[in-house]
């Protein structure tokens, strides 16, 4: 691009030249701060619009909205403006000011909007949120926007060209892309913002005195009279803007697939958003010194080409992530980086160099660089809304994808005066089509899910849900493709369906229930035998709702039919329904995802709490694997915080953290609960373990603690535990120990429970079975077999009811049934054994059933066959084996 001729740098003006360096650092601190404040306020936002990418598209598209109009309208101002620089310091001090003020601005809608949230679907109020998102950040993004145009009539007699200026700021936002995941979890949301604004403060301040120091004698900031046309042609800017936006529907379908497999922690976010602002300043700043016409005639090839090869690499990119072992977040993190520059930077690059190129085309920096910044920014925009309303949701994120690339290829080529581009063009179209479907799971995890097949993939702007048929016929929930959400092995239906015994039998008499997070509906369908119960469930996830109801119906006894489901974000429910419940039961989930840790916080116990019944028993789940001491230090404290009186149980690897809004029955609670049942529903409630088995696995009181807690505002686990599952401090084995430590004595669990001196033997035994179970469990982890099966042993011996043990002790014996000849044992009579120890197992009951159809005792193995489709209905190999029997 043609530069200004600048005078002969004499000392004077040589002193005078320098000081648009300096001009050029505070635009880039400019575009750092303003890109911290959009990640900070997409924060923000998705504490109002729940764990989605709602927040994240409504903050790009008011941004991009803002800094389009600010932009358009600048042209003019910049024109009429003899003190650019000056009014760029003021704008700059109004934006941080403004962000300063936001915070209590938002405290006063918020309370409005919520207090009329409750006459609004879950629609209406995205809606509504929308609208006031718009309202409240197209104001600082428009000064953001005019700044823009001013700037670039304070550089347009220096060095500094449209693409370096543009590149600079955007290598700022970059770096203001990953200041909160620094910020965030030690300083949190507030004190982030202050540091933003501050850092606005004093560009601002510094660019008023750079102002002053250049107001006398001749200065570059005088008005410069030229010839150039006013804006540059209708069409032009119309294309332009399509290429925006293509450009954020590329982003957003990238945050989606990369995120989904890289896992979608904060800090994967980051990084994906910092190496596509990364590429385009590049772009910006070097792309145009190259030669124009090859530039102009192949860049929307190396958009939409590369585009395409990432799209057919994303398969490949997902495997070498699922192989791939890491010794650090940091290695990762850069590892990951890295792999995302090779994938989108070529991209990138070309998205860059466009405006430089385009303004020098159509006559210079000033007023074309402004206008095309400007509509690029106002395609954007509507870019970001359109793949949130309507790409993702009507053709999924790969095909979104191709199809941004190829529309910006088509865009592109308009300024390219050949037809044989066209013939290029229609060869894209063709390799994209086999980009029209997400690639199968098999293929995207070729190690944890070889050999299996999907059965459905349902894709919104919220997530993304697969069900996933296994090799041995059982059906897996996948979230976001790496999250196993729940599974119907029978094992995990146990689990699930504990979620909801425990709870409903700490209460006396529970009358109604909810359930926070629904999957596969396998937890609900815990409830069932409970006499009168009204369920209820509020879920995000439409792909979770419909799996719930066509995929899973065959292990969950077709619950959704006896329940209310509510597709809503937990938290928004939480804040705008008038409805009390006995029991509120908090589903388990990935605590480390972006979104994820809001529902461990202070303000959500707290909003469970405040929908209790006067009895009412709120009981969070957490799984073990997903935490490091410090982490769940933080959860138990937060939960303390609210429900002084909470206890934890345990069941199997998940803790239990239980809180009464009044104080803890423990013993009477789940006795009286019972004594209004017969005995057969006794037995199904207990999920046939008895009372004495549950209250067995009561853990202890939670300590009080010193530490931070998880807040909305100041998160910790979030930002901690991906760093802690790289540094090896999710260990379980370490957790087990320490939890250990944390029990209660048995006398101080008898008080604290109720149990009285004659039933101390039986609670007794049902303590100690779960504490040996445990022990037993953690030396297995530890790799010493032996002492594992002893502990086991003596579980089983002071509590053969307790399923997990019965069950651990079946998976011993039949591991050692090679030896049961040495026993004196046959192998049948071995398995008849373990059945006698575990009815249900399902290993052995699979054998049985081998064991007889080799024999030739076809009604031997047609029972067996039975019995195994009973507990595990989806089994494939006993329902295969039905028309050979």
């Amino acid at each position: 691009m043609p530069h200004t001729q600048l005078p002969s740098l004499n000392p004077e003006t040589s002193s005078r030249v320098s000081w648009w360096w300096a001009v050029a650092i505070l635009y880039f601190l400019s575009g750092l701060s303003s890109l911290a404040f959009e990640v900070l306020w997409a924060r923000m936002l998705s504490m109002q619009f729940g764990v989605s990418i709602f927040g994240v598209v409504l903050t790009v598209a008011a941004f991009m909205i803002g800094l389009g109009l600010g932009s358009l309208a600048g042209v003019r101002w910049a024109k009429l403006c003899n003190k650019p620089l000056t009014i760029f310091a003021v704008l700059e001090t109004a934006i941080a000011l403004y962000a300063l003020l936001l915070p209590n601005l938002l405290h006063s809608v918020s309370g409005w909007m919520e207090s009329i949230a409750v006459q609004l679907s879950l629609v209406q109020w995205y809606l509504l949120q929308g609208a006031e998102a718009l309202c409240l950040l197209v104001i600082p993004a428009f000064a953001m926007g005019v700044g823009f145009a001013l700037m670039l009539k304070v550089v347009e007699r220096t060095p500094l060209s449209l693409g370096k200026l543009y590149g600079l700021n955007t290598i700022g936002g970059a770096v203001g892309a990953l200041f909160p995941l620094w910020s965030l979890p030690l300083l949190g949301w507030t004190v982030s913002v202050r540091i933003v604004a501050l850092l606005g403060l004093a560009v601002g301040g510094t660019a008023f005195a750079l102002s002053c120091f250049t107001r006398s004698g001749d200065s570059p900031l005088q008005p410069v009279e030229n010839n150039r046309p006013p804006r540059p042609p209708l069409l032009a800017l119309i294309i332009y803007a399509g290429i925006g936006a293509g450009s954020i529907m590329l982003e957003v379908g990238w945050i989606r697939l990369y995120g989904m497999i890289l896992l979608r922690t904060e800090y994967v976010l980051g990084v994906i958003l910092a190496v596509f602002l990364l590429g385009i300043a590049l772009g910006s700043m070097f792309l145009p010194r190259l030669h124009k016409y090859w530039m102009s005639a192949f860049m929307p090839f190396v958009v939409g080409g590369g585009v395409l090869l990432s799209l057919w690499l994303l398969p490949d990119a997902s495997a070498w992530v699922e192989r791939s072992q890491f010794q650090s977040l940091f290695g990762a993190l850069w590892s990951q980086a890295l792999m995302l520059g090779i994938f989108t930077l070529p991209i990138t690059l070309a998205l860059g160099a466009w405006l430089p190129l385009l303004a020098g085309r159509f006559g210079g920096a000033e007023a074309s660089g402004a206008w095309l910044y400007g509509a690029n920014c106002l395609g954007g925009g509507v870019g970001a809304v359109v793949a949130c309303l309507v790409g993702i949701p009507l053709f999924g994120s790969v095909a979104m994808v191709a199809l941004a690339g190829l529309a910006i290829t088509a865009l592109g080529l308009m300024w390219v005066k050949s037809r044989w581009a066209w013939l290029g063009f229609a060869v894209m179209m063709l390799l994209a089509w086999p980009l029209r479907n997400m690639p199968p799971v098999h293929k995207l995890l070729p190690q944890i899910e070889a050999n299996s097949r999907d059965l459905s993939l349902y894709e919104d702007a919220i997530s993304l849900t697969h069900v996933v048929r296994q090799q041995d016929g059982q059906r897996i929930l996948l979230s976001d493709l790496q999250r196993m959400d729940a599974s119907t092995d029978p094992s995990a239906v146990r689990i699930q369906m504990n979620q909801a015994r425990l709870a409903l039998l700490l209460h006396p008499a529970p009358h109604s229930i909810l359930f926070l997070g629904l999957g596969t509906g396998i937890s609900m369908a815990g409830s069932l035998p409970f006499p009168g119960l009204q369920r209820n469930a509020v879920e995000l996830s439409q792909g979770a709702i419909l799996a719930a109801r066509n995929w899973f119906a065959p292990v969950n006894d077709n619950i959704m039919d006896q329940a209310q489901i509510q597709r809503d974000d937990a938290r928004h429910f939480l804040n705008t329904t008038q409805q009390n419940f006995d029991v509120i039961v908090g589903d388990l989930f990935h605590p480390d995802l972006a979104g994820m840790g809001s529902l461990l916080s202070v303000q959500q116990f707290q909003r469970a709490h405040n929908h209790l019944n006067a009895n009412g028993i709120f009981v969070q789940w957490l799984a073990l694997n997903q935490f490091d001491i410090r982490s769940l230090n933080v959860v138990l404290r937060s939960f303390r915080q609210v429900f002084p009186d909470a206890q934890m149980f345990m069941d199997g690897m998940h803790l239990a953290l239980v809180g009464p809004r009044q104080n803890f029955s423990g013993r009477n609670a789940m006795l009286g609960n019972l004594s209004r049942l017969s005995i057969q529903e006794q037995g199904a409630v207990t999920g046939g373990e008895g009372a004495w088995t549950w209250l067995g696995r009561y853990w202890g009181p939670i300590s009080e603690s010193v530490g931070p807690v998880q807040d909305e505002w100041v998160p910790y686990i979030e930002f901690n535990l991906p760093r802690a599952r790289y540094d090896g401090s999710v260990n379980l084995a370490a957790l087990l120990q320490w939890l250990l430590q944390q029990r209660s004595e048995v006398s101080t669990a008898m008080k604290i429970l109720g149990v009285e001196e004659e039933q101390k033997n039986e609670f007794g035994r049902a303590y100690m079975a779960t504490e040996l179970a445990v022990r037993g469990w953690l030396a297995s982890i530890q790799g010493d077999d032996e002492k594992s099966g002893r502990l086991i042993w003596l579980a089983y011996q002071a509590n053969s009811k307790d399923h997990w043990i019965a069950d651990g002790l079946a998976d011993n014996m039949l591991s050692s049934l090679p030896l049961a000849s040495q026993h004196g044992l046959s192998e049948r009579d071995a398995l008849q054994r373990i059945l006698k120890i575990d009815p249900n197992h399902t290993g052995a009951l699979r054998s049985l059933l081998h064991l007889e159809r080799s024999a030739g005792n076809k009604q031997e193995a047609e029972y067996y066959r039975l019995r195994l489709l009973s507990i595990s209905p989806l089994d494939d190999e006993a329902n295969g084996l039905q028309s050979l029997l």
